[in-house]
């Protein structure tokens, strides 16, 4: 394994500010599995500029300026309006909640299971930091949300390291086999489960290197959680039964019915309790031996040798190959904030865009997922997409000119009073003239299933982590004695010529995970992210700006109702929307598919806020999975 240390921070700045409104208290429905959507992306004409009479304030004219900028028309919002007029200096505080924050002084860790929660605590209070908490979270999720992540996955860690005073994004996805080709995906099939989309597990060197660069404890004190889970075993949640239910025909297909899943070959039941003792084997080997026994051996032999039983493209060469590395994130300024999200083939350049076209509006003004802040809010998202279908995946994408002030102020311009028809999200080789098309940021250029958490310390160190196996339980293959389910990140490649994130040799995805860190220009204020698939970068906006622009605490910002565009003039809605406001947009021309209350779909978000005054950390955590956050 080989560790690159790249990628010149694309924008970097500090800033100020601060954040609710409420969401209806209602009991949250079970989720459906947002894993395993992929659709198809892009864009239009506008049909007319957004006017005054329709929102009752215009976008600012020379919202090309820096939001510092003291010149202004008369027609113009007030200069206050691109930064946050909330409560400088405070904690947010407003919002109903399904359940209280949680607040701590010494460490906060939050989950999407309260044993993943409880490990990585176990571990602050032990003496370990929040890198050490944050890969003792990674292995326990590995044996209770196994379906969503795991040592046979990958994903990236955004670490902010106290001692170093240093923000790095940690890349470990792996690359796709060296002998893939589209033609070998024709069969679409073959591109969901079984063998062949299977990409280089990343996950194993990333925690290591993680801890190797800024942990304080041994491996094996950080794994031990999770190996006496593993071996003692955990009761099965109501979404564990869900999740592990709706794989299940596949892991009997591809991994057979005495996979450690499934108890007598079915899903296990709410109550039951599941042992996984070939995994914790492995995470004991891992930790005694590091990576080296899962890349080059005895681990990576069986995952290669199982592999090439099945027919997979897979190679020990492959695996011999793995690359990780430590890039510098991008960021945008928002509200006197600046959003920090990883660099390409991550996709944060999506919401990063879609906040600076917003950021034009009084969103607190307008009103909480009023109608015409919804309007905005699905307009502007079809149009980011459509300019990360196109950059994200070439080889020089111009994210300098993406996230530019003036360039979001030439997309904002093509958002009209009526819906418009998106590609979807990913490449689309044909579009129609009246669809959303891409921009051009090159002339503005001045130089899932899917887990996220957080953690924090006393010391000042933040860690923020997004990590997948690509679907439920990934490829569905568990390799024999090892209990390590295999991804199928490979999905995520397009399956058309001529699309930049095309299927090749030796290739990276583009991905959507996106751990964020917000910061003002005191210091970190905010970690939070989420699993969604393609909709990870229309929730984190919503978490974002419920923060920000409606002052909610954060778990009230993550609860509140979301909304996702997807496709043509399709968009998923949660009903806890007013239906006036539900049918408002149907007027617009948005063709809504109400999702329930409380819907999986539009993700299952997790942050931590940290008091500007005194430091204490605030917890949140989405009822939409089983997320919960501890502090200490």
């Amino acid at each position: 394994m080989k560790c690159i240390c790249a990628h010149p921070p694309v924008r970097w700045a500090s800033s100020t500010a601060m954040h609710g409104t409420a969401a209806r208290t209602t009991t949250p429905s079970p989720p459906i599995d947002d894993c395993c959507t992929v659709l198809s992306s892009h864009a239009s004409t506008p049909s007319r500029p957004i006017s005054a009479s329709i929102f009752g304030q215009k976008p600012r004219t020379e919202s090309a300026r820096s939001p510092n900028t003291s010149s202004m028309s008369s027609q113009d919002p007030s200069p206050t309006s691109t930064q946050c007029n909330r409560s400088h200096g405070m904690t947010p505080s407003k919002g109903l909640t399904h359940r209280p924050t949680v607040t701590g002084t010494r460490g906060m860790v939050s989950s999407a299971h309260p044993l993943a929660s409880l490990a990585g605590l176990r571990i602050l209070m032990d003496g370990g930091n929040a890198i050490d908490a944050a890969v003792a979270t990674a292995a326990a999720l590995n044996v209770v949300e196994p379906y969503m992540s795991g040592i046979g996955g990958a994903g990236f860690m955004h670490i902010y390291s106290a001692r170093d005073k240093t923000q790095k994004v940690l890349d470990y996805m792996g690359l796709s086999a060296a002998t893939a080709s589209l033609d070998q995906f024709a069969d679409e099939a073959t591109r969901l489960r079984g063998p062949l989309p299977i990409l280089v597990p990343g996950a194993c060197g990333g925690w290591l290197e993680a801890l190797a660069r800024h942990g304080t404890m041994d491996p094996l004190t950080v794994f031990t959680p999770a190996i006496e889970m593993a071996e003692a075993g955990y009761a099965v949640t109501a979404k564990n039964h869900e999740f592990i239910s709706s794989a299940a025909d596949d892991l009997r297909q591809h991994s057979g019915p005495a996979v450690s899943y499934l108890v007598d070959g079915r899903p296990p039941e709410p109550g039951q309790i599941i042992t996984q003792a070939d995994l914790a084997t492995t995470l004991r080997l891992v930790a005694e031996g590091g990576e080296e026994v899962f890349y080059t051996g005895e681990l990576g032999q069986k995952i290669s040798e199982h592999l090439e039983s099945i027919g997979g493209l897979l190679t020990a060469e492959d695996l011999r190959g793995f690359e990780l590395s430590w890039q510098d994130p991008i960021s945008t300024d928002y509200r006197g904030f600046t959003i920090c999200g990883p660099p390409p083939p991550c996709q944060s350049g999506q919401y990063l865009l879609q906040l600076n076209m917003l950021e034009a509006y009084d969103l607190a003004d307008l009103g909480h997922n009023s109608e015409p802040a919804l309007h905005l809010f699905l307009e502007s998202g079809k149009l980011a997409v459509a300019d990360r279908t196109t950059f994200t995946g070439i080889a020089a994408p111009p994210i300098a000119g993406m996230l530019s002030k003036e360039y979001a102020a030439s997309r904002r311009d093509q958002i009209g009073d009526k819906a418009r028809s998106s590609g979807g999200e990913t490449f689309a080789p044909h579009l129609e003239s009246d669809q959303v098309h891409p921009g051009d940021p090159t002339a503005w250029m001045k130089t899932e299933c899917t887990t996220h958490f957080d953690t924090v310390d006393a010391e000042g160190n933040a860690v923020s982590v997004t990590q997948s196996l690509g679907a439920g339980f990934g490829s569905a293959v568990v390799v024999p004695g090892t209990g390590i389910a295999l991804n199928n990140l490979g999905r995520w490649f397009d399956f058309v010529e001529g699309s930049p994130n095309v299927i090749g040799p030796s290739k990276k995805i583009e991905m959507p995970m996106s751990p964020v860190q917000i910061w003002d220009k005191d210091g970190l204020r905010m970690l939070i992210g989420t699993p969604g698939s393609y909709g990870i970068l229309q929730t984190t906006p919503q978490m974002i700006m419920n923060v920000l622009d409606h002052d909610m605490n954060i778990q009230a910002a993550i609860e509140a109702p979301r909304v996702k565009t997807s496709h043509g003039f399709a968009a998923d809605v949660e009903t806890r929307i007013p239906d006036e406001v539900l049918r408002g947009l149907e007027r617009r021309g948005h063709e809504l598919n109400r999702i329930g209350d409380w819907s999986a779909g539009v993700g299952g978000g997790q942050g931590v806020w940290i008091d500007p005054a005194s430091g204490a950390f605030t917890g949140g955590a989405d009822p939409r999975r089983d997320g919960y956050a501890l502090g200490w």
